[in-house]
């Protein structure tokens, strides 16, 4: 499963909303989350992908910007091993 579709499946899950209007630049605001929302949605994705995400650093403005968050996270707390040697 993408990233985009794990992001799209934790939405649907805590709000409900139309996964096919979860593309990419779908901005935070059009889905109707508010402050509160965000905070508590950040904590799902960190159970989800098992990422720490220092709330200070973070700017959720579409979904984009948290698949960004997101990889991000995971490549710098795995030492950026993005890649395989074979």
């Amino acid at each position: 499963m993408s990233t985009l579709e794990r992001v799209r499946h934790l939405f649907q899950k805590n709000y409900d909303y139309p996964v096919e209007m979860l593309q990419p630049e779908a901005t935070i605001e059009s889905i109707g989350l508010d402050s509160l929302d965000k905070i508590e949605f950040l904590f799902d994705i960190e159970k989800e992908f098992n990422v720490k995400i220092p709330d200070r650093e973070v700017t959720l403005n579409s979904i984009q910007d948290v698949m960004n968050v997101i990889e991000r996270s995971m490549q710098e707390q795995n030492g950026h091993t993005d890649h395989q040697d074979g």
